[in-house]
């Protein structure tokens, strides 16, 4: 599931608003907190953490806790933690989280200021952003320790055809490779980056705040965290708003099909938009659009068109390219331009895209270490090792319910899940099976009619699984919508973060 896109679609839907804001900037060292590291889950509720100045008003400070929530005294973590200050008298704390897995919350509000929210929230409420367990600042999931060999990972192209058993035996020694890595060099966090240790963590850090009841702000992935704190905490529920939504009783497959129909589908909007425009590159209807961006995708990887800095494009890293500009409907134009630049041999853009959504620079570094995390979390937390069927044979199925892109994005996402979570060193976490949240206060679940990444239907099925879920749609494009200036989403979520204001009915915006 290209789950790891959905924070840079957070991230950069909110730089649309701040326009001049940088997201990725030096970061201040937290501070730690005080005593000794805690050694059992009462020494970790009660820690008291230090907060101190970090930059443009806000504060820092560092919470500690266990690798294993299950043998707390097993060694301790790093969560590394930024608040934004409430403008005016705080009600409480808002932990907020942008997606993944492998987003950085901290990144998150540290770049994002005033706007981490709307203004009624951040005049009521001080928002805290965290690195969950394993990403960025916080304790790291550490895989590759140089870029080159992520570069091969990411952009690699392989001595056999796509869809072919020769490629498959390629992949598998690449994955190997990777997975052993990513156990040398984290050791047992690597096993504990699982759902149910963040929702812990989660449970952890309000009281840590000083909160009675978690309130919550999650996109994407991050409706994931806080379906699980529901389920497991449901006493504990204050204000939570799931944007996005991820469907928690859906197989991973299941999903990642569901998801690539949900790209497929907002490829076609972009494709009818462009034609009904200028300067589009397609032709006719929308379906001999869709034949001629297969076309291209089908003859790319013969093409062999190499980028400034040596890196050939394939139909893999194009297909990257094409799913990151459909997270915001903003960034169709992007798209347009793309695709000319191809029509004249030129990759640069295609690799723009894919390099955005793979948090790459321009230098060949990482902005982060959300890929290790993505698979790491996704290994941990999802059943791809206990699939029975081949991983040609669920490309296959990929490609009859998303015939466009579907098939093209499997090969660097649902192929290296498939094959790397079978590699894992680690087991599967225990995970609920339910997710009604029996108890819980009502929380409200945000779904947009045309999300690629998290389809509507997702929303819908979680609202209906938890006991006190309220669903909000939003009629539209794009992945998430919460602060993004649409004002009957706006205001409802500010009024029910602010006053406890719960809609009678979807107001369907």
């Amino acid at each position: 599931m290209n789950r790891r896109l959905s924070a840079l679609a957070v991230i950069g839907s909110l730089a649309l608003v701040l326009s001049g804001c940088t997201f990725i900037s030096p970061a201040p060292v937290p501070s730690a907190t005080q005593g000794p590291t805690p050694t059992d889950k009462a020494g970790f509720y009660g820690q008291t953490l230090v907060w101190t100045e970090c930059g443009k008003g806000l504060e820092c400070a560092t919470a500690k806790a266990p690798i294993d929530w299950d043998a707390p005294a097993g060694g301790a973590i790093d969560l590394a933690l930024v608040k934004h200050p409430a403008s005016g008298t705080a009600q409480g704390s808002l932990l907020v989280n942008p997606g993944g897995p492998g987003g950085s919350g901290w990144d998150f509000v540290q770049g994002s200021g005033d706007a981490v929210a709307g203004a009624p929230v951040v005049e009521n409420f001080d928002v805290v952003g965290w690195d969950p367990r394993g990403v960025g600042q916080s304790t790291p999931v550490t895989c590759f320790t140089d870029p080159k060999d992520t570069d091969k990972t990411l952009y690699g192209t392989y001595s056999s055809p796509y869809d072919t058993q020769g490629w498959i035996d390629e992949l598998t020694v690449e994955e190997q490779s990777f997975a052993d890595a990513c156990k040398k060099n984290t050791g047992d966090l690597l096993g504990n980056v699982d759902t149910v240790s963040n929702a812990r963590d989660m449970d952890m850090l309000r009281a840590a705040l000083g909160d009675k009841k978690l309130n919550y702000l999650g996109y994407s992935y991050g409706t994931y965290f806080g379906t699980v704190y529901a389920e497991l905490f449901p006493e504990n529920v204050g204000r939570l708003v799931l944007d996005g939504a991820v469907d928690p009783l859906q197989s991973d497959f299941e999903s990642l099909k569901f998801q690539m129909a949900g790209f497929d589908s907002a490829f076609r909007a972009y494709l009818q938009s462009c034609l009904d425009g200028k300067g589009c590159p397609f032709t006719g209807t929308v379906d001999d659009a869709a034949l001629q961006v297969r076309t291209i995708l089908d003859g790319i990887d013969a093409l062999g068109l190499v980028n400034g800095d040596g890196r050939v494009l394939d139909s893999a890293t194009l297909a990257t390219g094409i799913l990151g500009n459909l997270y915001s409907e903003s960034y169709w134009p992007d798209m347009t331009t793309m695709f000319a630049g191809l029509a004249d041999g030129d990759p640069a853009l295609s690799f723009t895209s894919a390099d955005s959504y793979n948090s790459r620079n321009d230098d060949g570094s990482y902005q982060s270490n959300s890929y290790e995390v993505y698979v790491a979390a996704t290994c941990v937390d999802g059943d791809f090792a206990s699939d029975p069927a081949t991983t040609l044979d669920r490309i296959a199925e990929i490609d009859v319910a998303a015939p466009i892109l579907g098939k093209y994005a499997t090969y660097d996402d649902f192929a290296v899940l498939d094959i790397a979570c079978s590699a894992w060193p680690y087991p599967r976490a225990d995970l609920p099976t339910a997710f009604d949240a029996e108890g819980a206060a009502p929380i409200l679940v945000i779904g947009t009619t045309n999300d690629p990444a998290t389809p509507y239907a997702s929303s819908v099925s979680l609202a209906k699984q938890l006991s006190s879920g309220v669903l909000i749609s939003y009629k539209g494009e794009g992945h998430t919508i919460y602060n993004q200036g649409v004002a009957c989403i706006d205001d409802v979520v500010d009024a029910y973060f602010v006053k406890g204001t719960v809609p009678a009915a979807d107001p369907m915006c």
